[in-house]
């Protein structure tokens, strides 16, 4: 569609505040919330934007700077923007957060009921037209998926890209391994201003989490980091109910049913989902499986591997769009174009597609050969294996790296190690890494993957060759020296490799080495074996280990193992 030809609402009114209003929810419980209107007469649609924060900070008057955890939970936008545009704009605390009542939940299903409420409650005020869409990243958007599942009457729209949607694989545990740095630095941070209670005995029963809580006390992995140990030691203490809650629960079950989201319920209701390659520790994941799954009209976003701005405005013009079309009936044009667009690193330029993945995307087995290569090129039956120490004095590790580049090589969507390995002990940590190597030598972490050993068993039904499937609900220990297959998940990339470019895995069994990027802050802080151990991949003819790559573009004829350089002529 041209340009001329659809518009979005105009930035035309002042804007009327509304603070601290209290909105009921049943059960005695008033949840807070600040209200932005425009200062005109008449009924216009709300955008709610619900969050556990501090709510006076994220409306408060600052230029944004780039991505930082002192800012990190500025995540609903800029109020001016949307009241000056003709919607009234809603931040609003969760229960036992700020200065709403009762207790936190952490994702609790009585969390999402009550937000529910919070948005018919919306549409029966005199200044709106009973419309109502939710809005915001990170906390914002996880909650808005989940509150979509009860389809609220008055729930139009979502604009909620940086979103989770799977507690246990998302969130809490990659690949079986808990990840418990950013849980401690989030509980940290932002714990001042919560209401905790042990809600979770009640929730368990007695009997139940008294064994939940002797089996955490006994699990070396855990005891071996000191702030966990304090946690399960005062269980009852503030904050530590929610740590030991997660620590307690270390395989998939009802506890991460209930803050997963179920997408057979949410319906027709309209959904714009987005994030960053460089988010995949924690909301790439649930974003692309909610493009992939969601009922209603959809549109997907990923961008450059650079988190948002806090306070967060860079996508304020687009949810105008995606706001003004299913709350307004405007037609912004966004419904006439390719509903995937995808920022492809290296190039400075974005991809649209019809689909995720990417139709006609060539996964193509990249084999782990010895002496480090990365190659298409099939194994001998004779290359034998790589071994390396994991212990806590010794943190070793095994790499492999593909031939320069000859032809530019997009590479665009899922990625597995489908990894054949052994070990001495009777579990095994895998902790995978995608590195990009430019020209120059330069190295740069792309994405990870996890996977705990005992753990690997996959659901064929749910499962695809280039993503599998892990059920995560029982552990099923190793026999020492004995090959298993082990299909690990590793988070999407998009990306060009230029020529003279390599693209590297890199194998080992903790993630000890220090972040130099926001982004891997959010994914790493893991549990690792307290035990020493000799860790083996084999690759050879009957243990075929390979990395299975999305090739989008390029490598029609493979890589060269010259790198596309001739030998020089021998001399007569």
């Amino acid at each position: 569609m041209h340009s001329q030809q659809w518009h979005t609402s105009p930035r035309r009114h002042g804007v009327t505040i509304e603070r601290d209003v209290r909105i009921p929810v049943g059960g005695g419980i008033h949840l807070d919330a600040d209200v932005f209107r425009p200062d005109a007469p008449g009924k216009f649609p709300a955008v709610l934007a619900v969050h556990a924060y501090n709510k006076a900070a994220q409306t408060a008057a600052m230029l944004p700077i780039g991505f930082g955890f002192s800012r990190g939970s500025l995540e609903a936008g800029d109020y001016n923007f949307y009241a000056r545009r003709g919607y009234a704009f809603v931040v609003m605390n969760v229960r036992g957060t700020g200065k709403s009542e009762g207790v936190f939940g952490n994702y609790d299903a009585q969390t999402i009921r009550e937000v529910a409420q919070a948005i018919e409650w919306l549409a029966s005020q005199p200044w709106c037209d009973g419309k109502v869409a939710m809005c915001g990243v990170s906390y914002f958007s996880i909650i808005a998926k989940f509150v979509a599942a009860l389809k609220p009457p008055a729930l139009k729209a979502l604009f909620s890209p940086y979103g989770w949607t799977d507690a246990y694989r998302d969130r809490y545990y990659h690949g079986g391994i808990l990840s418990y740095g950013f849980l401690a630095q989030w509980i940290g941070q932002h714990g001042g201003g919560m209401n905790f209670q042990n809600v979770w005995r009640k929730e368990f029963g007695e009997e139940r989490y008294g064994e939940l809580l002797k089996a955490a006390l006994a699990d070396p992995e855990i005891m071996a980091v000191p702030a966990l140990a304090a946690v399960l030691r005062e269980p009852d203490k503030g904050a530590h109910s929610v740590v030991a809650s997660v620590v307690m629960n270390p395989l998939d079950g009802p506890f991460y049913r209930e803050r997963t989201l179920d997408y057979s319920k949410v319906g027709a209701i309209p959904a714009y989902f987005g994030a960053d390659w460089g988010m995949y520790g924690l909301h790439l994941p649930g974003d692309l499986r909610s493009y992939q799954e969601w009922p209603g009209p959809k549109r997907l976003r990923v961008g450059p591997p650079i988190y948002l701005d806090r306070p967060v405005y860079q996508y304020d013009y687009e949810s105008l769009r995606w706001l003004d079309q299913w709350l307004k009936g405007v037609d912004t044009g966004i419904l006439d174009e390719p509903p995937v667009q995808l920022f492809i690193e290296g190039t400075g330029e974005w991809k649209a597609a019809g689909d995720w993945p990417v139709p006609g995307t060539r996964w193509t087995p990249f084999y782990l050969h010895s002496r480090g290569l990365l190659s298409e090129h099939e194994l001998w039956p004779n290359e034998g294996f790589t071994s390396y120490e994991d212990s806590p004095f010794s943190r070793g590790g095994a790499e492999w790296w593909t031939p320069p580049m000859v032809e530019a090589t997009e590479l665009c969507g899922p990625v597995v190690l489908n990894l054949f390995g052994s070990t001495t002990d009777k579990e095994v940590l895998w902790f995978v890494s995608i590195v990009h190597r430019d020209a120059g030598g330069n190295e740069r972490l792309l994405s990870r993957g996890w996977l705990r050993g005992s753990q690997r068993k996959v659901d064929e039904h749910r499962s695809r060759p280039w993503q599998p499937y892990h059920t995560h609900d029982r552990r099923e220990p190793l026999m020492p020296n004995e090959v298993y297959e082990f299909n690990i998940e590793v988070r999407p990339v998009g990306i060009l490799l230029k020529p003279g470019e390599r693209i590297g895995v890199r194998i080992k069994g903790a993630d000890d080495e220090p972040p130099t990027f926001p982004h891997e802050r959010v994914a790493t802080g893991h549990l690792a074996r307290v035990n020493a151990s000799h860790v083996s991949v084999h690759h050879n003819a009957e243990c075929p280990s390979h990395l299975l790559l999305p090739v989008t573009r390029g490598n029609r004829i493979g890589t060269y193992i010259s790198g596309g350089k001739l030998p020089p002529l021998a001399k007569s």
